[in-house]
């Protein structure tokens, strides 16, 4: 996910690391001095909280995040904070809050302090930049597929993404691990005053919350995760496994409900959607004023994984790309705008992840992507970035077993192409203390699209109440007989930013 509303009012601007001491001992957590966002974002307050840079040395160098809450509209039956991640790795918790604070607290009745924060250098917190400004990265970019989808391609796709490593080595960039993060929320915690965690994680905030559940198992009071990570397979570098096949199996659905509904690609939309790549894979598409290479019309498919809500606009983007496809003609490229996202997503993946070092390994891994679906060359090239990137020490790479003082929410969609059905089944069986929900639709994190899911992880975020032993949520109507969402259109496009983000 991308973040691109403004920035928050210069009281709360973005802080940099600084090298002054930390408070005299972080077991007395300063209190937090909360005060209005501003007209933009009305009834949200903000702040900032001052961690540790390293963990290890709670006395040395600092940095801070930036904070912000939707305060219990019920303060008489207040329970405590309510916190927030929206995924990504590096999408931003104030963004996110300020989108969604208000219906997660009508969900929970109003007894919450809905609370997000940026992590550790994503958006306001720190933030990690390799590039002086937009218009660097876009030239560092600009000749660059989002992956590499002919041999030739590799090499340089390789070299250019590896080396990102040295310019984006700053002090932040070498503690943006899970776990570090998982140590801030912690300290979030307590200067909250809330003597056990209440979290709520999507996508990416799957992993942060399992870390967390497992580096502090006794002070989980409820801890519910939606579009959930496999995190012995993700923390390992395996998660090739899953991205090579999850979205291709709901590109499945989307066919079979497009040809049942008969959609703008439809009849026969496999068959025109293999036409298509075909042909994109030979020459540029010329669509309007833009011109459609083979890897942007993978990318635009890939949405399919996210928002059953926009298969109708997928779908129509695609049957107009079909009809094109035999018109010749060139235009320039349109350069995505830079944001932290980029830099972030990859500061933290890097960070958590010990991925090969060799060019040889990466075109193995590759081959073996692609022969998953068009999808998985997508999400493996991105971590060239990581190869000549060293690894935190301080990440957590498990054991994932641990029993949480309080059960664990696990939600599960059985066609989400971001996050597979298989990560949620994997926690549950990891963690002893859990409970499966699963949600038998379309589309990325089950709270955004499914009124039963959503149901139940409120009663389970007010009173800890599980759902019963293999509760499922039916599938809503197929989607292609829904009006789509304009919201839900500019929340999911941006996930065709060259960071495969969650």
């Amino acid at each position: 996910m991308r973040a691109f509303v403004p920035r928050l009012v210069a009281a709360v601007a973005v802080a940099v690391s600084t090298l002054a001491p930390a408070p005299p001992a972080w077991a007395a957590v300063p209190p937090i001095a909360w005060q209005a966002c501003g007209p933009d974002h009305p009834g949200f307050e903000c702040a900032q909280l001052v961690v540790p840079l390293d963990h290890d040395h709670p006395r040395g160098a600092t940095t801070t995040l930036a904070l912000t809450r939707l305060p219990a509209a019920d303060p008489a039956r207040r329970i405590g904070s309510l916190l927030f991640n929206p995924g990504g790795p590096g999408a931003s918790g104030l963004d996110y809050t300020w989108a969604w604070g208000a219906r997660m607290s009508a969900g929970t009745q109003g007894r919450f302090d809905v609370v997000g924060f940026d992590p550790r250098g994503i958006g306001r917190s720190d933030p990690l930049r390799c590039f002086a400004s937009e218009q660097e990265r876009a030239e560092y970019l600009a000749d660059l597929p989002l992956f590499p989808y002919r041999p030739s391609m590799q090499r340089p796709f390789f070299d250019r993404y590896r080396a990102l490593a040295a310019k984006c080595d700053q002090p932040i960039a070498r503690h943006m691990s899970t776990a570090d993060v998982a140590r801030d929320m912690d300290l979030l915690r307590r200067a909250l005053g809330d003597r056990k965690l209440t979290y709520f994680g999507h996508s990416y905030g799957s992993y942060l919350g399992t870390t967390y559940a497992n580096l502090f198992p006794g002070n989980v009071r409820a801890l519910a995760i939606d579009g959930v990570l496999d995190p012995e397979r993700y923390s390992s570098g395996r998660q090739i496994e899953s991205d090579r096949v999850a979205g291709e199996e709901v590109l499945d659905e989307f066919f079979r409900l497009c040809d049942e509904a008969a959609c703008p690609l439809a009849p026969a939309s496999r068959q025109r959607y293999d036409a298509l790549l075909a042909a994109a894979r030979a020459n540029p598409i010329q669509l309007g004023d833009e011109l459609w290479t083979y890897d942007q019309v993978v990318g635009h498919a890939r949405l399919t994984g996210y928002a059953s809500e926009l298969w109708t606009v997928i779908a129509t983007t695609l049957a107009q790309l079909a009809d094109a496809a035999a018109e010749p003609g060139v235009t320039a490229l349109v350069t995505p705008p830079y944001d932290n996202m980029f830099d972030a997503n990859l500061g933290n993946m890097c960070a958590d992840i010990e991925f090969p070092r060799n060019f040889e390994t990466y075109r193995a891994i590759g081959r073996y992507a692609e022969a998953g679906s068009e999808f998985g060359p997508y999400w493996w090239w991105t971590n060239s970035a990581c190869a000549d990137w060293p690894a935190n020490e301080d990440r957590y790479t498990g054991p994932w077993t641990a029993h949480t003082s309080a059960p664990v929410l696990v939600v599960g969609g059985y066609f989400d192409g971001g996050t597979d059905y298989r990560g949620a089944q994997a926690v549950a069986r990891q963690l002893p203390n859990s409970r499966l929900l699963s949600y038998a639709g379309w589309g990325h994190v089950s709270w955004r699209r499914s009124q039963c899911a959503a149901d139940h992880i409120y009663a389970y975020l007010l009173d800890v109440t599980l759902p019963a032993p293999g509760t499922v949520c039916p599938a809503n109507p197929n989607p292609f007989s829904a009006a789509p969402s304009q919201s839900v259109e500019d929340d999911f496009r941006r996930y065709t930013h060259p960071a495969a983000a969650r």
